[in-house]
């Protein structure tokens, strides 16, 4: 919505698209913005869930559109803002192998495929334990709910006891079994833990989702950029509908340490930092600018859009200038130089494609 009247940026950008986002960014998505831009605050744990990729998302919103609402893929990156926790990934396989030893709670929910699961991180192929992980999920994430609540509650009971109390940030297993059971009480996406890195990120630190990959967000504040879409498959730790089995084809059953997620920023200054995942539909310069400075944010051939997280002074665009504080929002049109004055020390994110 711009700012004091009712209209909403999409109609801005409609009235004239090779304008609002340039003639290259216009014709290669249609007239539309190609990236969403939000501030996240998590208190409550968000859903286990993937994007699927233009294929897949293509066939859903074809068989399901009241689901599904349109067709296109939707690759995330998030950039914390303050102390952050995540899921994203399958974990090193040997990881959740020595979790089925340690928790009989877990093994007792994939009795069935942890035998042949074990075999393979021993023994087999990529392929062979990129199979068994898939089995190993698929039979969690589709245990039956009352099998489900009763391993949760001896799993809380077990990791309940007082040596296991932590912190707010404490990432241990027990310490999130507990928080996502207070979220989600009995719910099987808590034995994710088991199965999904855990992230701990610090202000700045940053990671990238791409199509069908396993996420869910547990804790913090963060900048999120993501394509266009509202395609969201989900399958635990929420109230809405769960399309578990979509899940669970749909993945790609890549795992690995925690680190593989984590994206290093570009630092193109010393007060602009670029965060650029592999897509072309948007990157985010991340522009740090101490109190009484100056700092410009050179033209680019696209779209941006530019917000503001600590800090307050002024945007200068030719003669114009425009307050800056925590919270707010600008367009920037293509071919247009944007200098920050500094009055206190100043954080902005900027998203954008090109």
């Amino acid at each position: 919505m711009v700012y004091g009247t009712d209209t909403q940026l999409d109609d801005v950008i409609s009235e004239n698209a090779s304008v609002a986002l340039g003639a290259s960014v216009s014709q290669r998505y249609n007239g539309n913005l190609p990236f969403l831009f939000k501030v996240l605050s998590i208190e409550k744990a968000l859903s286990i869930q993937a994007h699927p990729d233009k294929q897949l998302a293509q066939q859903l919103h074809a068989m399901r559109p009241n689901d599904y609402k349109d067709g296109n893929h939707k690759p995330e990156m998030s950039i914390a803002l303050t102390d952050f926790i995540a899921l994203s990934g399958f974990r090193p396989l040997d990881e959740i192998a020595a979790f089925l030893d340690v928790y009989p709670e877990f093994s007792a929910l994939v009795s069935g495929a942890a035998p042949e699961f074990r075999r393979a991180v021993a023994e087999g192929t990529d392929s062979e334990r990129r199979s068994a992980l898939k089995a190993l999920f698929a039979e969690l994430m589709m245990a039956r709910d009352e099998d489900v609540r009763k391993q949760v509650e001896a799993l809380v009971a077990r990791v309940s006891e007082p040596s296991c109390n932590g912190t707010e940030l404490d990432v241990s297993e027990a310490a999130l079994v507990r928080r996502l059971n207070n979220d989600y009480p009995g719910d099987v996406g808590i034995f994710c833990v088991f199965m999904l890195n855990v992230l701990r990120l610090r202000a700045g630190d940053a990671f990238y989702m791409g199509p069908n990959d396993p996420h869910a967000y547990i804790y913090g504040d963060c900048i999120e950029c993501m394509a266009t879409s509202d395609n969201v498959v989900r399958a635990g730790l929420t109230p809405k509908q769960r399309d578990v089995q979509v899940l669970v084809d749909m993945l790609t059953y890549d795992y690995g340490a925690p680190s593989h997620k984590l994206m290093q920023p570009e630092h193109k200054s010393s007060v602009h930092a670029l965060y650029n995942p592999p897509i072309d539909e948007f990157s985010v310069v991340r522009s740090s600018v101490n109190a009484g400075e100056r700092a410009d944010l050179e033209a680019i051939d696209g779209p941006r859009i530019l917000l503001v997280a600590e800090g307050s002074g002024t945007l200068c665009v030719g003669t114009d200038e425009m307050p800056l504080g925590p919270g707010f929002v600008y367009f920037v049109c293509p071919s247009t130089v944007c200098t920050f004055a500094a009055d206190t020390a100043l954080v902005a994110y900027t998203a954008q494609c090109e």
